[in-house]
């Protein structure tokens, strides 16, 4: 409790004004043991809605089969918390509607036995259509690998081979649905990541002149570390200027040694910049992501000085992401979001890219994408997926701004994650909700000689924390 105390004492003292949502306050995690009750008792919710997914999508069964250490996507969503991976072989088969209490068979073994047993179901609930995760270009829908599928067909013969077939959907609706439950701890860590971003972009961290880029992208990972969670992707803060922006999975190369060279620093960050991060947290089986901006006060500056031309691009940022919101209708697939959502930008003088993916049990999870960073004209089978209830979004997406003060053109690239409104009413105007909130002001950097009427309490706030 007192640790608790403590960290939202610190979160108090680094919460900004800057930012249009609720104060964001660090979360401590429970014990492991809670969390893993937790965890198991969300699972134990989606499993027990499979019955009805398979039926949805027509299908009598479902094999999920895999080997220690080469499991299927799809086991990761599945499992229990106390396990780390598959065991020997470990195959699993779900029934639509079962002639017994039981719809869901486990064999954990690496011997004909299995292989026997399971054909006795299959001989029992005789299933004409049995769906197994073999999808050429859905990941989560492609878990079985290819040794695995001999193995099965082998180990099922003939008769049962010819009734496997692929239902993507079964995979994907699965993975992406989460339970009403799961909403409360992602609140408390969209709080968490929002709680991070708030200090990493605070004179507390940065120093103009001194502070480099990657300097700051350390101190988040270390932060996490502190708090005992993890990330899915290493942080990416930037300072952005009238250059293109660089989506840098596009021209990365992972052949190129530059990509293991950790010798560069970064830029130095200097008064009168406007950053970006890219950041996530990974806590209690869920991933966060969300972009923000800040602005680099000069010495005895204040918000009233961050220049119009860069308030004006957040806002023009903010119009977009309402726009791609509510035009996510529930059936709907990505790619037509996707139009309907650029249609209505560029009838509103609003220049930009949309990328928006599924977010929860992985950073980039399962679900229609509404555009890709280079495919603004849609995206081939992801993007021809209808849009899921009950699942969680990353609202992504960048504006083009012209900048008077600046006398240039900026990208202004923002991040959100929305859920499912599970409370909502009949009269709901909107299916979808902030998880946390979104930005609306910039967080501001201030100069140390210009917060020094604060800086006191911080260092007492902040020395008390780091002597836990």
């Amino acid at each position: 409790m007192f640790f608790s105390i403590l960290l939202a004492a610190l979160a108090a003292g680094i919460a900004q004004a800057s930012v249009g949502a609720p104060t964001p306050e660090y979360h401590t995690l429970p014990p492991l043991r809670e969390q893993a009750k937790i965890r198991d008792g969300w699972t134990r919710e989606r499993l027990a809605g499979i019955p009805n997914l398979l039926q949805k999508h027509s299908v009598d069964a479902w094999l999920v089969s895999q080997k220690e250490y080469a499991e299927d996507t799809a086991f990761w969503s599945l499992k229990s918390a106390e396990q780390f991976s598959a065991r020997r072989r470990t195959t699993t088969l779900f029934l639509a509607n079962s002639s017994t209490s039981k719809d869901s068979y486990t064999w954990v073994d690496i011997s004909q036995n299995l292989w026997d047993e399971l054909r006795d179901v299959l001989d029992t609930e005789n299933p004409n259509t049995i769906a197994v995760n073999t999808h050429p270009q859905i990941a989560f829908s492609s878990g079985l690998h290819a040794g695995e599928l001999d193995a099965v067909k082998e180990g099922l013969g003939k008769e049962w081979t010819a009734r496997l077939v692929s239902k993507p959907m079964v995979a994907v609706e699965y993975i992406a649905t989460m339970p009403a439950s799961r909403a409360e701890w992602y609140h408390r860590l969209q709080s968490t990541a929002w709680a991070v971003i708030s200090e990493a972009f605070s004179e507390r961290v940065i120093q103009p002149g001194v502070t480099t880029t990657k300097d700051v992208e350390w101190w988040m990972r270390d932060k996490l570390q502190q708090l005992n969670y993890t990330t899915w992707f290493h942080p990416d803060v930037t300072i952005i200027d009238a250059a293109a922006w660089n989506f840098s999975v596009e021209t990365s190369s992972l052949a190129g040694p530059s990509v293991l060279d950790s010798s560069d620093n970064g830029p130095v960050i200097s008064h009168g910049d406007m950053l970006h991060v890219d950041f996530g947290v990974t806590a209690m089986g869920l991933n966060t992501d969300t972009q923000h901006l800040a602005y680099v006060l000069g010495p005895g500056e204040t918000e009233a000085d961050i220049p119009q031309g860069l308030i004006d691009g957040l806002r023009k940022g903010n119009r977009a992401q309402d726009i791609v919101k509510s035009h996510m209708e529930v059936g709907k697939t990505g790619n037509e979001i996707l139009k309907a959502s650029l249609k209505q930008m560029k009838s509103e003088g609003i220049e930009g890219r949309v990328y928006c993916h599924p977010i929860g049990d992985w950073g980039h999870s399962a679900g229609t994408l509404i555009g890709m960073t280079n495919l603004q004209d849609g995206v081939p089978v992801l993007g021809d997926l209808p849009l899921l209830s009950n699942t969680y979004y990353s609202i992504e997406l960048l504006v083009r701004h012209f900048v008077p003060e600046r006398n240039a053109t900026l990208s202004f690239p923002l991040e959100e994650d929305i859920t499912w409104d599970f409370d909502q009413s009949a009269n709901s105007a909107s299916l979808w909700k902030w998880a946390f909130g979104r930005q609306e002001r910039f967080h501001m950097i201030r100069s140390r000689t210009s917060a020094h009427s604060r800086t006191g309490e911080k260092k007492h706030i902040a020395g008390t924390f780091e002597d836990l």
